[in-house]
């Protein structure tokens, strides 16, 4: 008897099973006095097992996964949405503002309530053939104060930034932690310089693809962001509309 409640759950529950299944062949052979019944439907009950068991793994297995990844992704968005909320959204408005073709593509980010999939999707495809080219000048006073102002909001934010890496659940999400990476990358890039100014031309064509790459991953992100945000939380699509970092016209204040 201690042997047996040493036994975990799971063969407790199935020595159980198997005593009640025996329990009703018995009870079902004494009343009916037919050996030859029972053994055939035992077999039939035998033979029906594999496809128990494909019904269990194929369809049973595959809801609950699709219901954990579910729950997965609604966490997930929930850090992608206070990554923009903390400094991507600010990022975006920063960097795009030294983008010297920005009105090229800025009708495809001004993201409105009447937008649909197809907006989006059309949107997407536009964006895959944009050059997302930030050039930095060292003769240009403007991109010594682009890197110099990223520089210090991205090492103010750093801590964040590592505790966004530490979430396991981002390994699910391959662009989204490449993004992470990429500006984390660029934080390390413009911290480990004391000084911005008077730098080698090549050092500065280094920083200038390292800005790129962020750009590039930070757009596509935010995009794809905005559509979750109008198909599941319509009052935070609200907010993102009027914090819209491509629209000039955007305002916090809700409008008559």
């Amino acid at each position: 008897m201690k042997s047996l409640k040493n036994l975990n759950w799971e063969i407790k529950t199935g020595i159980v099973l198997i005593l009640i299944s025996s329990i009703i062949y018995s009870s079902v052979y004494m009343i009916f006095q037919d050996a030859k019944s029972v053994f055939f439907y035992i077999g039939i009950d035998l033979a029906f097992i594999p496809l128990e068991a494909l019904i269990l793994v194929l369809v049973i297995e595959r809801v609950i996964s699709n219901k954990e990844k579910a729950i997965m992704m609604k966490k997930l968005n929930m850090v992608i949405g206070s990554f923009f909320s903390e400094l991507g959204t600010d990022l975006l408005k920063e960097i795009s503002s030294f983008d010297p073709d920005i009105d090229n593509i800025r009708n495809n980010l001004k993201v409105a309530m009447g937008w649909e999939e197809q907006n989006f999707s059309e949107s997407s495809q536009i964006l895959k053939n944009y050059d997302y080219s930030i050039p930095i000048n060292p003769e240009n006073e403007n991109s010594i104060v682009l890197v110099k102002s990223l520089k210090s909001f991205l090492v103010d934010k750093r801590q964040f930034m590592l505790g966004l890496l530490e979430n396991p659940n981002l390994l699910e999400h391959e662009s989204f932690t490449d993004l992470l990476w990429a500006v984390f990358h660029l934080a390390e890039e413009l911290e480990k310089r004391d000084t911005l100014d008077k730098l080698p031309k090549s050092d500065y064509q280094h920083l200038s693809l390292d800005i790129e790459r962020v750009y590039s991953y930070l757009i596509y992100e935010w995009l794809q962001y905005m559509e979750h945000l109008m198909e599941n939380y319509p009052y935070l699509f609200s907010l993102a509309l009027r914090t819209n970092p491509f629209d000039p016209e955007a305002k916090i204040e809700i409008k008559d």
